[in-house]
């Protein structure tokens, strides 16, 4: 079954009830979308009012992806917060109680930058990390393209295959060592995460301070055709995954809900279980 949403429900005015406030965003996306992926636990971990919140607005078969703490994929360099890495680990996987509890929990997304190449120490290194999330479903998302390159790739994907680690496909902008090219491969029989990044290749590569770097970054539309190309795509990984998430991440624009609409329509996707939505009856 192919699952569609998008990255966070801050940024998504297509999708808000004009009735609504600020803080029944998540309870409107939830009638769109059956999952969404969490940004703010790759911030902080999130403390547990939070999460608890999170799963009292959505509906009983609602997923979330969360995306792992920044300090967890070596994105925050320096000092961390906590005692330990081992601390460190221990907050995250306490702080996803409430989603465990409720089942809410789809994935965790572990995000390395683009700076973390194909080498052992890496390699060991998400060892470790499975180790430290033990019994969790995690995926895999590479931002350097060496773990995909002639050299490597077929021993990338059977390393996952072997940890039993969920394969993060990517559709991006092609710019270089910084990004991954587009390898529909599932690792894993009961997950695949499919994250669309858009296409924006000048975007991608621009230098600026974080936030007017992500405003570029993301900023792109994908055509009707392109998304039709890409039908294909997702039922392959459908045939080799019982669930795939696949998630809009082209929020710069406003962008991601219509394309994410537009793909459910083009897969005949129906889903149940949605969040009620409000009625404007005058």
């Amino acid at each position: 079954m192919i699952y569609i949403g998008l990255t966070g429900w801050g940024d998504h005015p297509d999708v808000y009830d004009e009735h609504s406030s600020k803080q029944d965003k998540l309870k409107d996306y939830a009638g769109h979308f059956p999952i969404v992926e969490l940004d703010a636990s790759f911030y902080a971990v999130q403390p547990e009012r939070n999460m608890k919140k999170w799963v009292a607005e959505t509906p009983d078969s609602f997923k979330f992806i969360v995306k792992a703490y920044q300090g967890m994929t070596g994105h925050q360099r320096g000092d961390i917060p906590f005692e330990s890495k081992e601390d460190m680990f221990k907050a995250f996987r306490l702080s996803l109680t409430p989603f465990l509890e409720a089942d809410k929990l789809g994935v965790v997304l572990l995000q390395f930058p683009p700076w973390f190449d194909c080498r052992k120490q890496n390699v060991d290194y998400i060892r470790y990390c499975k180790r430290q999330l033990e019994g969790l479903p995690l995926a895999i998302e590479f931002r350097n393209q060496s773990w995909y390159s002639d050299e490597f790739r077929n021993g990338t994907l059977q390393f996952l295959r072997d940890e039993e680690l969920i394969h993060s496909v990517c559709d991006e902008p092609q710019a270089g060592e910084g990004s991954i090219p587009l390898i529909a491969e599932s690792t894993h029989k009961g997950v695949t995460v499919f994250r669309l990044h858009g296409r924006n290749t000048a975007g991608w590569t621009k230098k600026g301070n974080e936030n007017s770097w992500r405003e570029v970054r993301y900023l792109y539309d994908y055509t009707e055709a392109e998304l039709r190309d890409l039908v294909p795509v997702l039922q392959k990984l459908d045939r080799a995954s019982d669930k795939i998430y696949v998630l809009f991440n082209n929020n710069s624009g406003g962008h991601a809900a219509a394309n994410a609409k537009t793909m459910i329509e083009l897969l005949g996707l129906d889903y149940g279980g949605l969040a009620p939505r409000q009625l404007d009856l005058f």
